[in-house]
């Protein structure tokens, strides 16, 4: 007689099918779905251009001073205006900004001079002060750590009943970081009011997407930590906007936090210290290009007459003006790099203080000695003495 084998185990569906929407409402022609379109002010969509247009000249300009030794090493932001401003012109100057390393005309937008974004690229740690009693932090280059930060920040204005939300940027490179699921995960928890705006350009610098996670989009993971998550077409600024302003609104009744996935792309390099041409191919670059968020809102905004003539050579003339204010500014003290270490300086930081503080006396004595001009009995010997110069020297030497 045969024996049958053990019953099938039950399995019963504890979750139904998840389903994620994206949202388009400006296509790359310009055209509108009249139906998405969200209730924009003419003088605020006219602000919203003014903004992704003075972030893409300054990026430009910055790119050149880089270029030329007259800055540090920076990210560029071309091809994500849109994706920065359709979602930072949704928060109130009461809400918080979290950045990370690439929203340089999200940080216009809330009032960072263009001046003191040179003087943090130039290396001075003035540049990376907010002002006081603005609502940001600032600048964050490593990946994915400020996420925890803006969760906390969250949490805090929860727990004071402030009627405040916290905006956090990232990029799809983020979203492989433990830093990333810990906040989606605590935000999750705390049910706290916070917006993640993830910008996916495609690349972690030279990983691509496909490489970095097997997830149809991006913005489901917020699912896993239980709350929403939406995928928008981030060179869309109308888009954007209308996704931010809808999360902004859930956070700020109570409702906790939101994923923003904007599927954008980075047009130029990942940091000027790359070179995006050894991973991904020009006809990609040129592909995406013809989806410029700055193309299709000046198409827009031309069938609606709200383009403003002369704009381009107002915002060079700015920014030429923020150029010269930035390098009028004398060279930084080397000493203040250990003023914001401790609350109480130690006694050993104290001794380094004490010892570089000399060492640039010395520098200075022996800079003014070597200025001094020789007796004119020792000229011909002391120059005949001079070793090759150090590359970047002015003075003459013969062999």
């Amino acid at each position: 007689m045969r024996e049958d084998g053990p019953a099938a185990m039950p399995r019963t569906i504890i979750e139904p099918q998840f389903t994620i929407e994206h949202l388009s409402i400006l296509d790359g022609d310009g055209n509108l779905d009249a139906g998405l379109e969200p209730p924009i002010a003419p003088e605020e969509l006219k602000r919203l251009y003014r903004a992704m247009l003075l972030g893409r000249r300054f990026d430009e300009r910055m790119l050149r001073l880089q270029r030329q030794g007259r800055i540090g090493t920076f990210a560029p932001i071309k091809g994500q205006e849109a994706a920065q401003i359709g979602s930072v012109a949704t928060l109130r100057k009461s809400d918080w900004m979290v950045p990370s390393f690439r929203e340089t005309a999200a940080m216009l937008w809330r009032g960072w001079s263009m001046e003191q974004m040179l003087l943090f690229f130039a290396g001075y740690l003035e540049g990376g002060r907010p002002a006081d009693g603005q609502h940001d932090l600032p600048i964050c280059i490593p990946v994915a750590t400020q996420l925890p930060h803006a969760v906390g920040l969250a949490y805090a204005t929860q727990y004071r009943g402030d009627d405040a939300v916290v905006m956090a940027y990232c990029g799809d490179g983020a979203t492989s970081e433990g830093d990333f699921h810990e906040a989606m995960n605590f935000a999750g928890v705390w049910h706290v009011p916070a917006v993640f705006v993830v910008q996916n350009n495609q690349w972690a610098i030279s990983v691509p997407l496909k490489k970095q996670t097997h997830s149809r989009t991006l913005a489901q993971k917020a699912l896993a930590y239980g709350f929403p998550g939406i995928q928008v077409d981030g060179n869309d600024v109308l888009a954007v906007y209308a996704a931010s302003l809808e999360a902004m609104e859930r956070a700020r009744r109570g409702d906790g936090p939101t994923l923003i996935e904007c599927v954008t792309y980075r047009l130029g390099v990942h940091t000027t210290a790359d070179d995006p041409t050894k991973y991904r191919s020009a006809e990609e670059v040129a592909a995406w290009e013809r989806k410029d968020p700055l193309t299709r809102f000046t198409a827009y905004l031309g069938k609606r007459d709200l383009l403003e003539p002369g704009l381009e050579e107002q915002l060079d003339e700015e920014i030429a003006r923020a150029v010269r204010a930035f390098e009028a500014i004398g060279a930084a003290d080397p000493l203040t790099m250990f003023d914001h270490a401790y609350g109480a300086t130690p006694a050993a930081l104290e001794a380094q203080r004490a010892q570089m503080r000399a060492r640039l006396a010395r520098a200075a004595e022996a800079g003014a000695a070597e200025a001094a001009p020789a007796p004119a009995a020792d000229a011909e010997a002391s120059e005949a003495n001079q070793s090759p110069p150090m590359r970047g020297q002015r003075r003459p030497w013969r062999s």
